[in-house]
């Protein structure tokens, strides 16, 4: 959590006055209000994330507030103060859900040890709901570097981890991208902050916009309370987009603001947030021909590559293999807790002469596989079993397509210029190509392709706004 802005609830207008103040000599925004029925109100409208109230006050009380604030705002951590303090005082304020109960008169140096530490405890507190989350993931090695390509990426690594430039990770699916962006983390001056993972390829664009930036209550269907996103749980730490090039153009744009300005708001709130998070990026796709093809914004892929990083293939790297497969076998023997197995001559020469398409994933899954299978105390070839890649096929079509008028298109190939491209991609081009055909009546290219014309300027504005088309 990080604490940005502060209310202050007290009715005595001296101590609100200097609770205001030495709230905002430390560097917060700050407002007050002289009871609990406003501070809801305030809360209503705008966005806090801590509030400090007095306990004795006409009408609600501070305990009341507290409990108010607890059941319709969870996020927002409550501190109560007094001038009375008793334990059972302090115990009935922590029972409601505030977060801390200090005793008047409050210094200016007790309101910085508290909001510190609040923030701190929440900052913990949400890391350990995403390890839970992320509890089960697939384990991720150390990065063994026996060959000449690694033990390069490695000091170039170590050169810009002391940056906080954005890192670009390329590579093929499965060379490590992940392990490379931990390990700049670690080497790092934020090492002791968040590493947050996200999964870009893994969720529809609503839910990512969600997990990046997270969502207030009611924003949407299912929304039922305020959630914070990923760049706020990595706030003074570091943020991964795992497989950047997946995202859509809309998100493109939004990501590309937080690059640049250093703050975003969540997805249906109005406050602007401030965020502090050093962002690595990985890929496995060719982002220049992305761009090319329309696909990926160019300023985004140029503030993504400031600091550039390629991970060549396992093939490419064959010093690696033996070192990887011995570390495997090693990591899953003590996970079975069996003893650890040793490789014939023969199953190292088979290793070393696969090509692994699979790069170190595959590598992994093929020693991982050869340990819980095993029967005696020694890797034989026979016992690493490797995934084969896809097949072309030249079986006949299982498909036909059939308009919805009965009207007979033919025979399904998949040699069609169709095939493996994204629906986005083929409806830019079927809608282009079609109001080409009217010669830009987008009447008569809506009436062929079933849309309302009205449907059609949209996506026609849309596309330019997002440099999609000329």
């Amino acid at each position: 959590m990080t604490i940005q802005r502060v209310l202050v609830v007290d009715d005595d207008s001296l101590s609100r006055e200097f609770l205001t103040e030495a709230v905002r000599s430390l560097g917060y925004s700050v407002e007050s209000v002289n009871n609990g029925e406003r501070a809801l109100e305030h809360a209503r409208r705008e966005e806090f994330d801590l509030v400090l109230t007095d306990l004795r006050m006409p009408g609600m009380s501070g305990v009341d507030l507290v409990r108010e604030f607890h059941r319709n705002f969870p996020d927002v951590a409550t501190v109560l103060i007094t001038a009375h303090g008793t334990v059972e005082t302090a115990v009935e304020a922590m029972k409601n859900g505030a977060r801390e109960f200090l005793v008047k008169p409050v210094t200016p140096e007790t309101l910085e040890v508290v909001l510190k530490r609040i923030a701190h405890t929440e900052r913990l507190e949400r890391e350990n709901e995403y390890l839970k989350a992320e509890m089960g993931a697939e384990h991720s090695p150390e990065i063994l570097a026996d060959s000449i390509q690694m033990k390069e990426l490695l000091r170039t690594a170590d050169r810009v981890a002391s940056s906080k430039g954005t890192v670009l990770i390329t590579g093929e699916s499965g060379t490590g991208k992940e392990r490379v962006a931990h390990y700049i983390h670690n080497k790092s001056p934020r090492r002791n902050g968040s590493f947050i993972r996200v999964n870009c390829a893994a969720l529809s664009e609503q839910l990512l916009e969600s997990e990046l930036f997270g969502h207030e209550r009611g924003a949407f269907t299912g929304a039922h309370k305020r959630r914070k996103g990923r760049f706020e749980l990595a706030t003074g730490g570091t943020l991964l987009l795992d497989e950047i090039g997946e995202i859509s153009p809309a998100l493109q744009t939004k990501l590309l603001r937080v690059l640049e300005e250093e703050e975003f708001e969540r997805v249906g709130g109005s406050s602007t947030l401030k965020v502090d998070v050093r962002v690595i990026a990985t890929t496995n796709r060719d982002l220049p021909t992305e761009v090319e093809a329309g696909r990926f914004r160019s300023d985004l892929y140029y503030r993504l590559h400031v600091l550039p990083i390629h991970v060549e293939p396992l093939r490419d790297r064959q010093q690696d293999i033996i070192p990887l497969a011995r570390h495997f076998a090693e990591f899953y023997s003590h996970q079975n807790g069996i003893e650890v197995p040793h490789f014939t001559e023969s199953a190292l020469q088979r290793l070393t002469t696969w090509s692994w398409p699979g790069n170190v994933r595959e590598l992994e899954n093929a020693i991982h596989r050869a340990v819980v299978l095993l029967e005696a105390d020694t890797i034989e070839p026979a016992h690493l079993l490797f995934e084969s890649g896809p097949t072309r096929t030249t079986d006949t079509p299982k498909f036909t397509l059939v308009t919805d008028k009965g009207t007979y298109i033919g025979a399904i190939s998949s040699s069609s210029p169709l095939a493996n491209r994204p629906l986005a991609d083929i409806e830019r081009e079927a809608i282009l190509c079609t109001l080409e055909a009217t010669r830009g009546n987008k009447t008569e290219a809506a009436r062929r392709l079933g849309v309302t014309a009205r449907t059609l300027s949209n996506k026609m504005k849309l596309w330019r706004e997002l440099g999609l088309v000329a």
